[in-house]
């Protein structure tokens, strides 16, 4: 049975966690939550969790300064954070999972399923050492990104990703020079990830770079055709969309 250990300084936010988990995943065995950082490093070492629930803003010592006093991490994390827009992309240009408060069903019925296909502690302390190093840079630095390959953590340069193509609970990242790149996250993610750069959704299946784009072909939905010369559908709901973007100016219709 899998053990998991709840860490947050605010007692209401461990007990609506530990409520979800005890009514929707009944596998999951509950430690005794912590309320600070100081706690769960204690916890951590004398329990050995499979997974921690890790709050980033504690006082005296948050989630972050929590994992540098950890010699190795052998156990899988899910963060859980209020809006800190800074440090969720951190977090995501680690490779790393967190939740939202308040925290929804849902988005933690995803993160379990995840973390069962995931071998504990799996590239966690590359992805810790990413994720540190990332915390102390400017948010506007960020031009690497961390994807999880088959064979381990990649780290790819944003502006070299031309599109993104679906392919079931995988992604195919299509790169510059004629590369491509399978990773072990789902298109919505990828989306997710890359949110506040030059990227729009243009069909179910496909994530493009607006900066990589050459020329759009009419059609019912239409087609892109982008600089490695590849053809990407356009879906007919997302048509206006994408041509608001390359158009600032026009109108639908």
């Amino acid at each position: 049975m899998m053990k998991a250990l709840i860490v947050d300084d605010e007692p209401n936010s461990c007990e609506v966690l530990q409520t979800l988990l005890e009514k929707y995943h009944p596998g999951i065995y509950i430690l005794p939550s912590c309320n600070s950082a100081h706690e769960a490093l204690i916890a951590i070492r004398q329990q050995t969790p499979d997974v921690v629930f890790l709050d980033v803003e504690m006082p005296h010592m948050n989630g972050f300064e929590l994992l540098e006093q950890l010699q190795d991490v052998s156990f899988n994390l899910i963060f859980t954070t209020s809006y800190d827009k800074y440090a969720i992309k951190a977090i995501r240009f680690s490779a790393m999972d967190y939740l939202l408060k308040p925290i929804d069903r849902e988005e933690l019925q995803q993160a379990i399923q995840k973390l069962q296909r995931t071998p504990a502690g799996n590239n966690l302390n590359e992805q810790l050492g990413l994720l540190l190093q990332k915390m102390q840079q400017p948010a506007a630095s960020m031009r690497k990104i961390a994807m999880p390959t088959f064979e381990g953590l990649q780290l790819i340069d944003i502006a070299h990703i031309i599109y993104c193509a679906s392919a079931s609970n995988y992604t195919t990242l299509y790169l510059k020079q004629q590369q491509k790149l399978t990773v072990s996250r789902t298109l919505k993610e990828i989306e997710e990830m890359l949110d506040e750069y030059s990227f729009t959704r243009v069909h179910n299946s496909y994530l493009v770079n607006l900066d990589e784009i050459t020329k759009y072909i009419r059609g019912e939905g239409g087609y892109l055709v982008m600089t490695d010369n590849s053809h990407v559908d356009v879906s007919k709901s997302r048509k206006d969309a994408l041509l608001r973007k390359l158009q600032p100016g026009r109108t639908a219709g």
